[in-house]
């Protein structure tokens, strides 16, 4: 991927750096070689990023081309959008106050250079900045907030190559001379790559939804059909613009960061898995059981609870019977209640945290159906049993912790009955084109909707047992069909 530095007169940049070309921009903007140029990124030094301005237009058409901006569009209006600047502010509280709590001024300015700053001690603050405006060079504003005894970002706006100061300039050429020398193994490393991949994870989460070996074979798959990859972590949400794809690897939830980077890499048109409308619909069994029900979807008898009406449910419903909280998951948040006595217990505690629940009848099976529905296809079909001498699948203690799980078995997906896999390809369609895990009981020869998951389990040993390479090449030929469906390229994988 060629790399290319961005401003209005190259003396504004006298440094030379290998394989990174200086061009003006009124070049870029006009030269009929950039605009045919099939990939590269772009570091805009323009000396101004107004709206309709040299340096506005440089982002601009960087991104129309296919090109990777930096800033993109969307940080240029970052900078300018107060909310966005109040958000980055208190999510940066605790290294803000660590940095500038010896300052005694009630105004400070930190100067960052490619994610640096001249002193050690504000090293952090710099850095994490850079990871939300992404811009070469920055200069982030500070005051002090003397009934609130802290500091806040009171602003930020990037810096040309030619304001900065003549005693950090030194140290900003260092600074740029690092980050391509950096930047340029790894161009080097994928130069075959078409298109880029971002893998959402983090690698501290206990029960994550894929497992380090699965992990890696998707990295194998993605760059066997083009892709470059990079796993990325909630502190790379400002980085999005970089890629062309993400997939989320982690554990989602509205109230998340999950949700926020599916809903910022929507905005930035990136191929998304899981985008945000699936994990808004998956994520909630009031609208899973009401859209269900709505399409004759077979589920087992179902009934939204709210505080006024929970007594009737020793009627309706009968014993034992499921609560679930609307967004419940893996087991948490489900509680099985075998008389009214257990029912006034439990629900109160549910209904504090949200104003409905989720009553459903007891079906006791020995396993839960599995089916992968990916791209509305089937991937993969799972038996998952119950956990030893439990109802559920995992079997927690009162704190939430996994104690026990059950055993897995996967078959071939034609090797399962049709009615199976007919109800999870209906109900899922229902959702939306993305990657589902669709649960489902059987009881005789019925089968019943228990529930759509976004972001289902993929682990190795599990459920690539019966595809194993095949099944990720499969995930990965469908964000690259997808990716060049956006850039209205042909398919390719």
């Amino acid at each position: 991927m060629k790399v290319l530095i961005v401003v209005n007169d190259p003396k504004d940049w006298p440094l030379a750096i290998s394989d990174v070309e200086i061009v003006p921009a009124r070049a870029y903007l006009t030269d009929a070689a950039y605009a045919e140029m099939t990939s590269a990124r772009v570091f805009n030094l323009c000396k101004s990023y107004r709206y309709q301005s040299t340096g506005y237009y440089v982002s601009l058409l960087a991104a129309a081309r296919g090109h990777k901006p930096l800033p993109d569009v969307a940080t240029i209006q970052d900078f300018k959008t107060q909310a966005i600047i109040r958000i980055a502010s208190d999510d940066l509280d605790q290294i803000i106050q660590q940095s500038l709590g010896q300052i005694r001024s009630p105004e400070f300015v930190v100067s960052i250079y490619f994610g640096h700053n001249v002193a050690k001690r504000h090293e952090k603050l710099a850095q994490q900045l850079f990871k939300i405006f992404q811009a070469p060079f920055l200069r982030a504003s500070f005051s002090h907030n003397d009934k609130e005894g802290k500091w806040q970002l009171a602003g930020i706006t990037p810096m040309a190559a030619s304001d900065i100061p003549e005693d950090h300039r030194d140290f900003a050429v260092d600074m740029a001379r690092e980050y391509f020398k950096g930047r340029h193994r790894i161009f080097h490393r994928r130069r075959t790559a078409r298109y880029d991949l971002a893998i959402l994870h983090d690698p501290t989460e206990a029960e994550a939804p894929s497992n380090a070996k699965a992990l890696q074979r998707m990295v194998k798959a993605a760059e066997g059909v083009g892709f470059a990859t990079e796993f990325i972590q909630k502190d790379d949400y400002g980085r999005l613009a970089e890629f062309d794809a993400l997939f989320i690897r982690e554990t989602t939830s509205v109230l998340h960061h999950t949700y926020r980077f599916a809903r910022r890499a929507a905005a930035e048109g990136l191929v998304v898995i899981d985008d945000p409308e699936s994990i808004l619909r998956c994520t909630n069994k009031v609208f899973l059981a009401e859209i269900l029900t709505r399409h004759r979807i077979p589920i087992p008898k179902s009934r939204i609870v709210h505080s006024g009406n929970w007594h009737q449910l020793s009627v309706e419903l009968g014993f034992p019977c499921v609560l679930k909280r609307p967004d419940s998951s893996f087991s948490q948040g489900v509680v099985k209640v075998k008389n009214e006595a257990e029912l006034a217990r439990e629900l109160p505690a549910l209904l504090q945290k949200s104003e409905l629940v989720i009553a459903q009848e007891f079906m006791p099976t020995t396993y839960d159906w599995r089916v992968g529905i990916f791209d509305g296809q089937p991937l993969f079909v799972c038996k998952y049993f119950m956990a030893p001498k439990h109802w559920q699948i995992i079997k927690r203690d009162q704190d939430g912790r996994k104690l026990t799980d059950g055993e897995a078995e996967t078959l071939p997906v034609e090797h399962c009955p049709p009615g199976l896999i007919k109800l999870a390809l209906k109900a899922s369609a229902l959702i939306g084109d993305g990657l589902y895990g669709v649960d489902i009981k059987q009881v005789g020869k019925r089968f019943y909707l228990i529930e759509i998951n976004d972001n289902p389990n993929i682990d190795a040993g599990v459920e690539d047992k019966v595809l194993k390479d095949e099944l990720y090449l499969r995930l990965m030929r469908v964000f690259a069909r997808r990716v060049d469906e956006r850039k209205g390229g042909g398919l390719w994988a």
